[in-house]
């Protein structure tokens, strides 16, 4: 199935506000790069040799007041990525105030440290409770790292990468659910299921989609 929206069927302000996130995400590639720097080198920065598997940076990033999260590691040697990024959110439960955490979506990026796909997860992957697209989809906007550890360009690139790609994470989202729901034995046994790792996936290019975003909008006005 195709995972890029239907630009006509979005409203102006949505077309405006997916093009403020593409701005914002451009904006850090340029103050990185003008150092000589990029996304994932920043997460790296000052962490030692880097290892399959374990969190990038150590402890990860979380941001109290969103209960916003993410991490960066590589477990998959056979695909072309460097490694990817986790997000979350952590969400109280119950009168104890446990945290249920809700994996988002992952960002493939590559050896440059530029994202080039997004994909989901089965369960037992990242170890959350599990929650289905139609609980997801209506918190996306609520993922936001606002502060500056380790890196504000990081941080400020994946909270409006998030929100730029929403509506490929949405479709991404609902057709993860889809395979689950299609898998043979019940629920909770495809949840575990160690050969159900990645369950949807898409290629990105943050260029190319602005580019569409802004013909979308302009048309509007011809």
């Amino acid at each position: 199935m195709g995972f890029q929206p239907d630009l006509s069927a979005l409203a102006d302000e949505e077309l405006e506000s997916l093009l403020d996130s593409a701005k914002r995400v451009r904006e850090c590639y340029r103050v990185l790069e003008k150092g000589g720097l990029n996304i994932v080198g920043e997460v790296l920065k000052g962490q030692g040799t880097f290892y399959e598997m374990e969190h990038y940076p150590k402890g990860d990033v979380f941001d109290r007041d969103t209960r916003s999260q993410y991490y960066y590691h590589a477990h998959r040697p056979d695909n072309p990525e460097h490694g990817h990024f986790h997000t979350f959110l952590r969400l109280p439960d119950g009168e104890q105030g446990e945290d249920r955490t809700m994996h988002l979506i992952a960002i493939s990026m590559d050896a440059w440290g530029y994202p080039v796909g997004l994909f989901t997860t089965n369960r037992w992957v990242t170890d959350e409770k599990w929650h289905s697209a139609d609980q997801i989809i209506p918190r996306l906007g609520e993922f936001e790292i606002d502060h500056a550890s380790p890196s504000w360009p990081v941080n400020i690139w994946i909270t409006h990468f998030v929100r730029l790609y929403r509506f490929h994470i949405a479709a991404l989202l609902e057709e993860r659910d889809r395979v689950i729901q299609s898998a043979a034995p019940p629920k909770d046994e495809v949840l575990e299921n160690r050969d159900f790792e990645v369950l949807s996936s898409c290629e990105v290019d943050v260029e190319a989609w602005r580019k569409a975003l802004k013909q979308a909008l302009r048309q509007r006005y011809l």
